[in-house]
């Protein structure tokens, strides 16, 4: 069963990440003013709300999974530094003085 979420990928690149915020920011933005209309238009600020939590769910499902849209930029690392000697990573801790506690 958790090998199931493990083949999940999980990840978003940068640049994704800022195009699902823009996303995010967009709906939200959108519905709260089809929201603020259809509510002065009806007179009724319960349609307002009901508006903007249905734009708010709707961003959250496009948003907040890691879809492939949002996965194009990976970055790319550089190559780990190889160790020369295995001596050398000691020599510095070797020669750290001791304090003398007083």
């Amino acid at each position: 069963m958790l090998s199931i979420f493990k083949s999940i990928p999980s990840h978003m690149d940068y640049k994704g990440q800022k195009l699902a915020e823009q996303i995010f920011q967009g709906i939200i933005l959108i519905s709260a003013a089809i929201g603020f209309v259809y509510g002065l238009i009806v007179e009724q600020f319960g349609w307002t709300v009901y508006i903007v939590l249905a734009g708010f769910v709707v961003s959250c499902v496009l948003t907040l999974p890691p879809w492939p849209m949002y996965r194009k930029n990976p970055l790319s690392w550089q190559p780990p530094i190889p160790d020369i000697s295995p001596e050398s990573s000691q020599k510095p801790q070797e020669t750290l003085k001791k304090k003398k506690h007083k």
